[in-house]
């Protein structure tokens, strides 16, 4: 039994700059964990609901002072002192108390750092890291890390797709995977000048800014950075589309290469490009709510593995209805979308039961000491999203891996090629 004997709670900053919530929880053993709600630019309409406080004369309206009262008013009287046998005891709890659908009562980002505190706070009683905690089995293998490395999407409208990775499959370890990221990243700037006569721009989630329209044309350009680092044996790609932030539903179309396109033609060109390029997946190729197009991506695109993120939002019902429909390969693991750690596992234990792949993924206005990170891990994934090899928040998932290779000394990193299917 777990009895938490304080709760804590404050607004603190994402890694945009963004107003969130941390919680801490101190048990009666001493033990205390903490986290906070990271946010993404994309966020799906059926992810759990932000609660912000609208007041523009504080951070535009982004401040989350309610939450947090959430946290220490509500959430708190109803926790401490109350023993709790599980962590899916505790999070039940906390769905209880706000008794809604999407947790719009008491807010996904009071209830999301609270269930993730409660997890640490746990961990720290039984004395072992967080994905030792949380294992179901040997920790044999390490993650493959994916490097999101050019931008399109939210805030550039030349290029429709929102990010462009690459995946060091052929990596020995993980350090040599990290090695691979970072020296293909740091030479995309040179090509990237080279080829347009323009200075490379930072983008959005903090790659570099898609110089062209045409997704073929980026990806020739990221090949030959890949190429020229010496590592061209060893490197494939993927992409996420974001399709949701680029469809019209009054015409049902996709914005792609300048012009509008339907489900069946935005699959063929999806076609066209994994015929050219080895794509381990593509992430959200349509809309959040297409999916018939979803199925068909499925259908269509055999050289690749299709994941669903907006699509999915980390939700054991939408995943379910994906598995009926066949609609997707895998879904992107991303917990603060459902709300709780054990919803999230739950969503996760169905994937795998279903034969399908979770991809953990931290989120743009991210944390340092992001739980993805853990559940990678502790999970036994073949490969996570880890962003671009920028920003402090993501360096530091690439050396939470680098220290997990050392601390559990004969895991060895993941064989993607045998889930490969280009």
């Amino acid at each position: 039994m777990t009895v938490i004997t304080s709760v804590a709670a404050r607004q603190v900053l994402d890694s945009k700059a963004r107003p969130m919530v941390e919680v801490e929880l101190t048990t009666a053993s001493g033990a205390t964990g903490r986290a906070a709600a990271p946010t993404g630019s994309s966020v799906g309409m059926y992810e759990a609901k932000i609660l912000r406080d609208g007041d523009a004369a504080r951070y535009g309206g982004m401040s989350v002072y309610s939450a947090v009262r959430n946290v220490t008013d509500t959430i708190a009287s109803a926790i401490v002192g109350r023993p709790f046998e599980s962590q899916a005891d505790f999070d039940a709890a906390l769905l209880t108390l706000d008794g809604s659908a999407d947790k719009g009562v008491l807010g996904g980002n009071a209830i999301y750092p609270t269930s993730v505190a409660f997890l640490r706070a746990q961990a720290a009683e039984t004395g072992r890291p967080v994905y030792q905690h949380i294992a179901r089995g040997d920790l044999s293998t390490l993650p493959v890390p994916c490097f999101n490395v050019m931008n399109g999407g939210h805030n550039e409208v030349l290029q429709a797709f929102n990010e462009f990775l690459i995946v060091p499959h052929g990596a020995e370890s993980v350090e040599h995977a990290v090695e691979i990221g970072v020296s293909v990243f740091q030479r995309l700037p040179a090509v990237i000048e080279r080829r347009t006569k323009k200075v490379a721009a930072v983008g959005g989630s903090y790659g570099f800014v898609a110089p062209y329209s045409d997704p073929a044309a980026v990806l020739s350009l990221i090949s030959e950075a890949v190429d020229a680092a010496g590592y061209t044996e060893e490197v494939a790609f993927a992409l996420d589309c974001a399709s949701s932030e680029m469809f019209d539903a009054t015409t049902d179309t996709y914005e792609l290469d300048g012009h509008r396109v339907d489900s069946e033609q935005m699959v063929d060109h999806l076609r066209s490009l994994t015929e050219e390029f080895d794509l381990l997946f593509i992430e959200d190729p349509l809309d959040e709510n297409d999916w018939a197009g979803f199925s068909l991506a499925v259908r269509e695109l055999s050289r690749t593995l299709v994941f669903g993120d907006d699509l999915i939002v980390t939700n054991k019902q939408r995943l379910q209805r994906a598995i009926s429909e066949r609609a997707v390969d895998g879904f992107v693991l991303k917990p603060n979308q459902v709300g709780t750690v054990t919803e999230s596992l739950e969503t996760f234990d169905l994937a795998e039961e279903a034969g399908l792949l979770a991809l953990p993924s931290g989120r743009s206005g991210g944390v340092i000491d992001d739980i993805v990170m853990d559940l990678s891990l502790g999970l036994q994934v073949p490969f996570q999203k880890n962003g671009a090899p920028r920003t402090g928040e993501r360096i530091e998932k690439l050396n939470f891996l680098i220290r997990a290779e050392r601390e559990l000394g004969n895991a060895t990193l993941s064989d993607v090629a045998r889930i490969a299917r280009y």
